[in-house]
């Protein structure tokens, strides 16, 4: 998996409050991907989120629950 932060794909990585689409409500996938983050976090998924909302909150259970390495 490349570097995130690498020169070579750093105009492919935009932040989620720069989407165009982040005001949007969350796919499916990411819904079903935060189910299971959160499962494993003992934490609850806050409701409608956006796709904006829920990209960040799955980099934070990334985080907290080691899948983000």
């Amino acid at each position: 998996m490349a570097d995130r932060t690498s020169a070579d794909n750093s105009n492919t990585i935009k932040d989620p409050a720069d989407w165009t689409t982040g005001e949007e409500p969350a796919t499916g996938a990411q819904e079903s991907y935060l189910n299971t983050l959160a499962a494993e976090a003992h934490e609850e998924v806050p409701e409608d989120l956006t796709k904006a909302d829920a990209s960040r909150k799955i980099d934070e259970l990334q985080e907290k629950t080691g899948r983000g390495r």
